[in-house]
């Protein structure tokens, strides 16, 4: 698995904890995956390019930095969601675009159906984010779509990956670098990550039964 980064940070242990205990209410939910998701925007966005331009500081001239590349944050709804804020509070320039999938119950396949994404993907920097990477089929299907749009810089961005998905991701689409806070054991037979957290949508727009 070459383009898995596991990031490891206390702050990140702490928060896939919280997350993952079935006790914690939708609202901390929600909170607190928007947290983590910024740490792994902090991790993620590592290597943006910049652009030096001279400034003037209170004492003298010196250089300063932007970012020049252009990012868009795709998250795939509904649960992609909750990972937007955790990016836009690093890049609140970033453009976000929507791609709704959903898993058939039965064959366990992702079911398109909504896409809405900025243009310009031709030369952007490409992050889509979704909490759980359990098959791999939407992540899959995610960036063949946008790839079909003009897309060419991507990185795939999670909280909770299982090994069978970071497999069909990489196998399918190997120039996608994949970061995650934690590689967890499994799927079980209904294609859940084990031990996972559950169902990542439900918990965060409190919808579970």
């Amino acid at each position: 698995m070459e383009n898995l980064t596991i990031v490891d940070h206390p702050l990140l242990r702490r928060d896939v904890t919280i997350l993952r205990r079935r006790d914690t209410s939708h609202g901390l939910f929600r909170k607190t995956l928007s947290d983590a998701a910024a740490i792994l925007a902090y991790e993620s966005m590592r290597d943006l390019r910049l652009r030096s331009f001279p400034i003037e500081t209170p004492l003298e001239r010196t250089t300063g930095y932007e970012v020049a590349d252009e990012v868009i944050v795709v998250p795939i709804l509904r649960a992609g969601l909750g990972m937007v804020d955790g990016f836009i509070r690093f890049l609140p320039t970033a453009r976000i675009g929507h791609l709704g999938m959903y898993r058939d119950k039965q064959t366990h396949r992702p079911v398109d159906y909504y896409s809405n994404v900025p243009g310009g993907l031709e030369t952007a920097r490409v992050f889509v984010v979704d909490p759980m990477l359990a098959t791999g089929g939407s992540a899959v299907g995610a960036v063949r779509h946008l790839k079909e749009r003009g897309a060419r810089r991507f990185t795939f961005v999670c909280l909770v990956a299982a090994p069978e998905g970071v497999r069909a991701l990489t196998e399918a689409h190997p120039e996608v670098a994949v970061f995650t806070a934690a590689l967890d054991r499994e799927l079980d037979d209904h294609a859940y990550i084990r031990p996972g957290l559950g169902d990542a949508g439900d918990r965060i727009f409190g919808t579970s039964e």
